[in-house]
């Protein structure tokens, strides 16, 4: 998964891809939850930001602060377009499967340092109140809407637009 945040070999590949099956979905969600989680938080705000003033900044690094820590690379703008692409798929599933939503958007995240789930099958059992193999069928469940879903968006722009290949709202 470090390769899909410097659009490497592996994120290459999947832009050819062809054949849209479950494994080709959640490795797009997965791709969009790293380059979400990769994205910086910071920013232009409009609330007065202390810590930028010299005396506040001193008396942090008097104290030992430090918040240095390991950060991953910025996505680019074609990563950050193909997430939001990918994570619009999850409003794919009908809004009365929100339970499905929630776990599909859930196992998308993955952390781009480390490579994990931010939330494991037996976390989110326990969240929703259900055992962890009853959780993984409904994943299964969620992303085999979004296969049909989507294989029926490329068959309808197929129809319209000449050529093979995914759909631009595909891939």
């Amino acid at each position: 998964m470090n390769e899909c945040i410097s659009d490497g070999p592996r994120a290459q590949q999947a832009e050819r891809y062809e054949k849209l099956d479950a494994t080709f979905v959640v490795y797009r969600l997965e791709e969009a939850g790293a380059t979400l989680l990769a994205l910086p938080n910071t920013g232009h705000t409009t609330r007065l930001r202390l810590s930028q003033l010299d005396v506040v900044n001193s008396a942090l690094d008097a104290y030992g602060s430090d918040h240095a820590g390991a950060r991953p690379p910025v996505p680019s703008a074609s990563r950050i377009t193909r997430m939001d692409q990918a994570l619009g798929w999850i409003t794919l599933i009908p809004n009365e499967r929100y339970v499905l939503r929630r776990i599909v958007g859930a196992r998308s995240l993955v952390s781009p340092l480390t490579e994990r789930h931010l939330y494991s099958w037996r976390r989110l059992g326990s969240v929703l109140g259900a055992d962890h193999k009853a959780i993984q069928r409904w994943h299964a469940q969620g992303i085999d809407m979004l296969v049909a879903a989507l294989g029926a968006l490329q068959k309808a722009e197929g129809a319209r637009v000449s050529g093979g290949g995914l759909a631009g709202t595909l891939v």
